[in-house]
């Protein structure tokens, strides 16, 4: 990754009038030549017309990118209409609040935070506003500033032909066929001052499959959550790029996917102790927990990069000589967190002297409050109890286990704390062999997804599982709203009817 995004904090939300200056500025440096940016006075107008459509990103209070839209009547719209047909000098008359569809007008990012999938976002953001309002769809007046290079060459329509197979990369054209936007015709003289498109654009449409219904925007919390987990294989790797590129494989793989979350396994990147004598398995740990932080680094800016919300499995920190096993939260805001293994195994104390944390924490997320549990720790009742009385949703469990009974054990406690605490567990573990490798040699895992077990989830209370001992990825959709439905209506209800004049479960510390 090339840019140092580890200081910052993204954040997705409306704008606001006291943002016209960050504006002004991006969109000068955005347009220069057609005709820059707008004057205050018509940013206050879209505002007052249409707030819930003016869409920003935000690092730190300073908006770096953001998406203009408006609401226009689709019958109405002329087939060579124009940009200023749209914006209509300013005023935006063709802004209709019972149209049918969304018009972007205009989405730009800041040159410092090009390369950092900021436009995906605001795309994203844009379709769930779409499916918020019941709109049939998202329309926009496509640039093309590759074309003025083959203009001589081919027409318009062939340029586009070409785009769409792929022979030629369009700066903005290649961008919106990702995103799902389909090219109708050709507009011509949409921006005369358009030089690099030869005032040409791509009329395009993305059509909401869920016209009629309801739902909720994507700056708020989700209720259907995407999560991701990665059953690793643990293979000898030459070097910490080499391991950094199979985890980028994997977020890049499931981000794909529009996934919120992705989990890694407990101790990840063991496969690098092979580059230290085995003689001396404590001092070995000791030198790989020296790469912790630059990996912990990397995962954050993939999580901004991928807009995708990373639990980077387990990792060793060593810190005022304490060594301890600690799960790195990457958010996709550009902030992290972290949790302490608390429960040390026997083998883990005899053979690298880890010592366990003192804290629990339950985690704020763009989808939910989750918590995590480092392996031995999933089977301590008490710590997912804590965590769900302070509004767990979603317990994530990384671990690392030899044998299948190992893994047995972590299984039925994770399927445990998902019935006792109502909630969604997922369980991420390794497989394959590590030869030559002390105390990490075999591998055995099945990772899954659990949920509560009554008739609103799946009939086994499992949601997805992986091939025993196959490197793969389960990707699967977590619908949070029937937790809501399961802790007032279900057929039994662990959490409202426990004893409490009885009996209790308090952290000490």
């Amino acid at each position: 990754m090339g840019t140092d995004i580890t200081s910052h904090k993204l954040q997705i939300r409306n704008l606001r009038l006291t943002d016209y200056d960050n504006i002004r500025d991006i969109m000068k440096a955005a347009y220069a030549g057609m005709g820059g940016a707008w004057q205050a006075h018509e940013y206050k107008t879209i505002l007052s017309l249409f707030p819930e459509g003016q869409i920003c990103i935000e690092d730190k209070g300073r908006v770096v990118a953001a998406a203009l839209t408006l609401i226009i009547d689709y019958a109405g719209l002329e087939d060579d209409h124009s940009y200023e047909d749209i914006v209509s000098d300013g005023s935006f008359k063709g802004h209709d609040p019972k149209g049918d569809y969304l018009y972007g007008i205009d989405l730009f990012v800041h040159n410092d935070y090009r390369g950092m999938r900021l436009g995906r976002r605001l795309y994203d953001a844009r379709k769930e506003l779409c499916e918020k309002l019941n709109l049939k769809g998202i329309i926009i007046g496509g640039r093309i500033p590759g074309y003025a290079k083959y203009h001589r060459e081919m027409s318009p329509v062939t340029y586009i032909e070409k785009v769409r197979s792929r022979e030629i990369v369009d700066p903005v054209l290649t961008f919106q066929l990702a995103n799902e936007f389909h090219p109708k015709r050709v507009i011509r003289n949409y921006i005369p001052e358009d030089n690099s498109s030869r005032s040409h654009a791509v009329f395009l449409e993305w059509n909401n499959i869920f016209y009629e219904s309801r739902k909720k925007i994507v700056w708020g919390r989700k209720s259907n959550v995407r999560i991701g987990v990665v059953q690793w294989k643990m293979r000898a790797f030459k070097s910490f790029e080499e391991l950094l590129q199979q985890v980028e494989f994997f977020i890049d793989t499931v981000s794909g996917y529009n996934a919120d979350l992705i989990l890694f396994p407990e101790l990840f990147n063991a496969p690098l102790l092979g580059h230290y004598s085995q003689d001396d398995p404590p001092t070995a740990m000791r030198a790989l927990a020296e790469h912790t932080e630059r990996l912990r680094d990397e995962i954050l800016q993939m999580a901004v990069a991928y807009n995708i919300n990373i639990v980077a499995g387990s990792l060793p920190e060593y810190v005022g000589e304490t060594l301890h096993n600690v799960s790195f939260l990457c958010r996709r805001d550009g902030t992290w967190d972290a949790q302490y293994k608390l429960h040390i195994t026997p083998d883990e104390a005899e053979y690298w002297g880890l010592k366990g944390g003192d804290a629990l924490k339950v985690f704020d997320t763009d989808i939910g409050k989750i918590g995590i549990l480092i392996c031995y720790d999933a089977e301590f009742p008490e710590l997912s109890r804590l965590l769900a009385d302070r509004g767990m949703q979603i317990l994530l469990v990384p671990f690392w286990t030899d044998t299948k009974n190992g893994y047995l054990r972590i299984r039925r406690c994770a399927q445990a704390r998902a019935i006792e605490n109502e909630c969604y567990v997922a369980i991420s573990g390794s497989v394959g062999n590590l030869p030559k490798i002390e105390n990490m040699d075999i591998q055995y895992s099945q990772s899954a997804i659990f949920t509560p077990s009554d008739f609103a989830f799946p009939h086994d209370a499992v949601a997805a599982e992986a091939t025993p001992n196959t490197e793969m990825t389960l990707v699967t959709d977590l619908d949070l709203d029937l937790l809501k439905e399961l802790r007032k209506h279900g057929s039994v209800r662990n959490l409202d009817s426990r004893r409490k004049e009885l009996y209790s479960v308090r952290w000490l510390k």
